[in-house]
């Protein structure tokens, strides 16, 4: 059995699953994500697989059915609202001091609970100088109970840092075998900065599921592939938010608690890293004019 905890204190002293599950899954019919009613499914088998972090953000549309998902919970498995960690985030076109006030707000209305504990900026875009301000304030009324930011690069982070009193909680970024931000990861560290990974899959990416490496590590220790980087991960101090609409492979990317990784292991999947993200790249003009200019009407 693994010493693991699946538990992690952030630098404010809330304590936060490090396991979670996602709600952001890209489609091509729909455009944005998954449907409602899939949604609330999905992190209702969440749930009653064992995760107590469920992510989600005012961008996704999700925030309604996990909302929803929380309550069912309570009422059908007896799980405690107080129990589950509720993460949204602030979009780019809202992301000003009065922009992130009332966006809190909306999130609330739309989970339909009296609290978020972790809200984010999601994107470095805009007025994150006054967004900031705004978490800041909701953080010491006590209305949230951390806040932090997402895709912020360490060079954004140390200019963000130096112009506020508070210290992001954490930062949501990237993660993966193929883009495996050791710098920045041990820059978050040296700031009691948590990091958690989104798409730690790389959603599938360069038939990652496939990767020689990762296929003899899983069949040593008798596990998935997906189980191996979820690990991997949480072996690196990194939370995780694995996603799925299948309850077999969301409780299976959950049973990672019996397993831990030999140094070997370790080694050879850093030595998969192409220091290259699989999605965006931060430096290039395209993509913050593609962020800035994507349909989002809230609803």
């Amino acid at each position: 059995m693994s010493n693991l905890s699946p538990y992690v204190t952030l630098n404010n002293g809330v304590v936060m699953p490090l396991l979670g599950f996602g709600t952001f899954q890209p489609s091509a019919s729909q455009g944005l994500g998954i449907s409602d009613e899939t949604a609330e499914e999905a992190v209702f088998a969440a749930l009653k697989a064992g995760y107590r972090l469920i992510d989600t953000a005012a961008f996704y549309r999700t925030e309604a059915a996990v909302g929803r998902a929380v309550r069912r919970a309570a009422d059908e498995l007896g799980i405690m609202r107080t129990d589950i960690f509720i993460t949204s985030k602030l979009w780019v076109s809202d992301t000003s001091y009065d922009g992130a006030l009332h966006a809190y707000e909306k999130s609330l209305k739309h989970t339909g609970l009296d609290y978020l504990d972790l809200y984010l900026i999601h994107n470095p875009m805009n007025d994150v100088f006054g967004a900031w301000r705004a978490l800041s304030k909701l953080l010491k009324n006590e209305e949230v109970r951390a806040i932090g930011v997402s895709n912020f690069s360490r060079a954004r982070l140390e200019d963000f840092m130096s112009f506020n009193e508070i210290v992001p909680q954490v930062n949501q970024v990237e993660i993966n075998v193929l883009h495996q931000q050791i710098d920045d990861v041990n820059y978050m560290r040296d700031y009691e900065i948590l990091p958690q990974a989104w798409a730690p899959f790389a959603r599938g990416k360069n038939d990652i599921f496939y990767h020689e490496v990762l296929q003899e590590i899983a069949k040593k220790h008798k596990k998935t592939v997906a189980q191996v980087i979820v690990r991997w991960l949480l072996q690196r101090g990194i939370a995780v938010i694995p996603k799925s609409t299948t309850p077999a492979r969301i409780s299976q990317n959950y049973d990672v608690w019996d397993m831990e990784l030999t140094e070997d292991d370790m080694h050879s999947i850093g030595a998969m890293d192409t220091a290259t993200s699989q999605f965006f790249d931060w430096t290039d003009p395209a993509v913050f004019r593609r962020l800035a200019n994507l349909p989002y009407a809230d609803k």
